[in-house]
Order: C-alpha cells, then sequence, then structure tokens
C-alpha cells in the first residue's frame, strides 16, 4: 500500500511541477522551498512517509545526491559559453577558491571556538557548508546560453567549481580525525588531494568532453552518422569523465564540470563569440537530422540537445531529493545553537567572505552585494555529509553536523527563495535604466 501512495505522491508532484512552474516564477520564492514544504508535511513530523536517518543510513542519500549534482555540474558547464579567456570567469574562480578558503575557515574557527569541535571536525563542518547550489534558485543562475549577465555567470560558475574544490578540505577534515591519510605533515594531501586530483579532474573532464564533441561533429558533418540520440551522448559523456576522474584519483565533479564546459567550448570555436544560431529540437526525425548534420547548424544542435535533455533529468531529481530533504527535518535534526550558527554563516560569513574574493574583480557594488548574498546551500552539501559520514565519521559528530547542514540548507532555500524575486527584479530594473542611459545621445 505504501508503494501505490508514492506512485501517486510523485505523479502529483511531477504533474502540478508542469502546471504551476510559471505561477511559481512570478512569487516571491522557489519551486525548491515549495518542495521542501511538501517533503516536511510528508516527513515524521507530518505523514510520517518519510523515514530516512542520514545518519544511519547515509548510503542511499549520498548516491541520490551524487548523480543530482553531477548532473547540475555538467549542464552548468554548457551554460557558460564564454571564453575561457574572458574577465567574466575571474569572479566565478575567485569565489570557488579564495572565497571559499576564507568561508571554511571561518566556519572552523566558529566550529572549534563555540561549538566545541576539534579541529577535524570544525573544518569537516566547514567543508560541507562551503559549496553554492543556486540550481535551486534558477532566477539567479544562468538559463541560456550566451547570457553574459556578471551576477548570473559568476554564481553559475562559482558552484560548477566549489563544488569540486571543496573536496580536498573534505579530506583534510576527515584526515584529521584519523579517517583519511594525510601523509608525513600533509604531504600527501598536497600533492594528491589538492593539486593532482583538482588539476587532474579538469584535465580529463576537458579532454574528454573536447573529444567526444569533436567526433560526434566530424561523424555527423562528414558521415552523416552518430545522429539522434542525444541523450545518450549527455549521459555517455558524464559517465566517462566521472568514471575517469574517480578511477585515476582525482575529483570527478570537476571532470563532469568541465566535460559540460569543454562540449559547449567545441561549439564556442565553430560559431566564435555571437550567439549559436537558434534551433528548435525538431518533433521530426527527418528535420532534426537535417540540423543535426547540417554544417553551419550541428554544432548548435548537438550543445542545445545535450543541454535540453540534461536540465528535465536534473529537475525531476531535484524535485524529488528537496521532497527528501524536507523530509528530514525532524526536531532530531534541529540543534539550540543553529539559532546562532546559522544566520552567522549566512549573514556574516559568506557576505564577508564573498565581498573580499570579489576585490579587483569588474563586478560593481550592487552586482557583489547580490553575489555575496545568494550563497545558496543545496544538494551539494547534503552529498558532502553523507560522504563523510559514510566514510566512518564518529556518531556524535555525524548527529551535529547533520543538524546544522539541514538547517542550513533548510534556512538557505527559504530565505534566499523568499528574496530572490524581488532582488533580481530590481537588479534587472537597475541594469536595463543603466544601459538606457549609455544609448543617449551625449
Amino acid at each position: 500500500m505504501e508503494l501505490t501512495i508514492w506512485f501517486l505522491i510523485i505523479g502529483v508532484l511531477l504533474v502540478l511541477m508542469a502546471l504551476t512552474g510559471s505561477i511559481v516564477q512570478r512569487l516571491p520564492l522557489t519551486a525548491g522551498l515549495v518542495y521542501l514544504a511538501v517533503g516536511f508535511v510528508l516527513g515524521p513530523n507530518g505523514f510520517g512517509l518519510i523515514q530516512l536517518n542520514p545518519v544511519a543510513d547515509p548510503d542511499i542519500l549520498e548516491l541520490l545526491t551524487e548523480i543530482a549534482v553531477i548532473l547540475s555540474l555538467f549542464s552548468a558547464g554548457l551554460k557558460l559559453r564564454l571564453s575561457w579567456r574572458d574577465r567574466s570567469w575571474l569572479p566565478a574562480v575567485r569565489l570557488a577558491t579564495g572565497a571559499m578558503i576564507i568561508t571554511i575557515s571561518l566556519t572552523a574557527a566558529a566550529g572549534v571556538l563555540w561549538l566545541g569541535l576539534p579541529l577535524g571536525a570544525a573544518i569537516l563542518l566547514g567543508a560541507i557548508l562551503a559549496p553554492t547550489d543556486p540550481v535551486l534558485a534558477s532566477e539567479v543562475s544562468i538559463e541560456e546560453p550566451g547570457d553574459d549577465d556578471r551576477v548570473r555567470f559568476s554564481l553559475t560558475g562559482e558552484a560548477g567549481l566549489n563544488d569540486g574544490t571543496a573536496f580536498p578540505f573534505v579530506m583534510l577534515g576527515l584526515g584529521l580525525l584519523g579517517l583519511h591519510q594525510l601523509g608525513d605533515n600533509g604531504w600527501r594531501w598536497v600533492t594528491i588531494d589538492l593539486i593532482w586530483a583538482v588539476l587532474g579532474g579538469l584535465a580529463i573532464g576537458a579532454v574528454l568532453g573536447t573529444l567526444v564533441g569533436r567526433l560526434i561533429l566530424y561523424l555527423r558533418r562528414q558521415h552523416q552518422e552518430a545522429v539522434g540520440l542525444d541523450e545518450f551522448l549527455a549521459l555517455g559523456l558524464i559517465a566517462l569523465a566521472y568514471g575517469g576522474a574517480l578511477a585515476l584519483h582525482t575529483y570527478g565533479f570537476l571532470a563532469v564540470f568541465a566535460a559540460g564546459l569543454a562540449l559547449r567550448r567545441v561549439e564556442h570555436k565553430e560559431h566564435g563569440e555571437v550567439s549559436p544560431p537558434r534551433v528548435s529540437l525538431a518533433a521530426q526525425d527527418t528535420a532534426a537530422d537535417e540540423l543535426a548534420t547540417h554544417p553551419d547548424s550541428a554544432p548548435a544542435y548537438m550543445a542545445r540537445a545535450t543541454l535540453v535533455f540534461t536540465q528535465q533529468i536534473e529537475r525531476i531529481g531535484t524535485v524529488l531529493l528537496m521532497v527528501v530533504v524536507g523530509g528530514l527535518l525532524t526536531r532530531y535534526f534541529l540543534p539550540s545553537a543553529a539559532l546562532w550558527f546559522v544566520p552567522l554563516l549566512l549573514l556574516v560569513i559568506r557576505p564577508a567572505a564573498a565581498w573580499i574574493g570579489l576585490l579587483g574583480t569588474p563586478l560593481t557594488g550592487p552586482q557583489r552585494g547580490i553575489v555575496a548574498w545568494f550563497g545558496l546551500r543545496g544538494l551539494g552539501s547534503i552529498y558532502y555529509l553523507t560522504y563523510a559520514i559514510a566514510h566512518g565519521l564518529p556518531e556524535p559528530y555525524a548527529s551535529r553536523l547533520t543538524g546544522l547542514t539541514l538547517t542550513v540548507v533548510a534556512v538557505s532555500v527559504i530565505v534566499h527563495g523568499i528574496t530572490v524575486t524581488p532582488v533580481m527584479s530590481r537588479y534587472h530594473r537597475m541594469t536595463a535604466a543603466r544601459e538606457t542611459a549609455d544609448r543617449r545621445p551625449a
């Protein structure tokens, strides 16, 4: 009977997602907030249909969030169309490196001084909460390739990068707790976990994305082969990049993001700085085949078809996982320390770290303020939490970190979801007014 109920619930959720998507976009909230509330109602405080315990059974939640994160990272890479040498990348890189390290350091300091955590657990808490996830707030992320708005580009690029660059600090925290080998004086952590795993993951993804993209275009243009089934292209490239990175002991998250970037770069090199041709995914196979194999439209069609499929799967995964996260929000996982820790992280640490990291970048003051505020925490944090628990994090620390992490994610989804529409609407009005003033003759 319970399985039947779940079929009904999932069916209703997906249908409502399709019917009310445009309505939710006009309201001062996000879809993630709605699904979080649904999950809370279905959890132990409501109907009791969700009984998952991330401390006792982390494996299933780790796997589900892992899949959702790699899909969102590949999708994010495909959306970012600017050249790698463009200065618009500077804010994203600064946020995913310098600002992230500041966030981890300040969070770890709070963990040691005021939460009474050992250094390893405090660093682990900082690394879990450092990654951002603007996928849950589409209004502040890139939706269409070619969108060069600096705020959306910075937030999307940051999330694509820091879901992988946080991994070395997760390993550092586990190592200080005796759950991972750091080597004498930390040499193994520096050479393997930090340098090799980061650079290797980016290189593996970039090479595979470029090779697969060029091979597909060659076969389609020259031989009219490898046409259709772009879903298999997306999933195959994701699996190759992720699996290849793990096999070589590098970070799969960075590899998948780099693979999406590289596939978009193949299209970018074909069409240059101009926007790619507008290609619709034709319903008739003959029209689709012509678009896919024509020399002018083949690159854009390949990138577009791959992105559309990935976004569809990503949305479904996000819906289901946010419902699950909402179901985990029981009183057991809401510690009293969250009353001061969550405001400290979201109102002080994130804005301060982002503002410092953005110094010297081309962003204006208002743009920096928006980027500093919308450091949305989401599925990446849940993944790192369950990863640490699955790798032996002792129960007392696991319970405390679970309570803080779930509370941070829930509060972030709520407050950022409520503020995203009015803040971004005002930002768009300011941008339009500035562009109008720039066009006026002197």
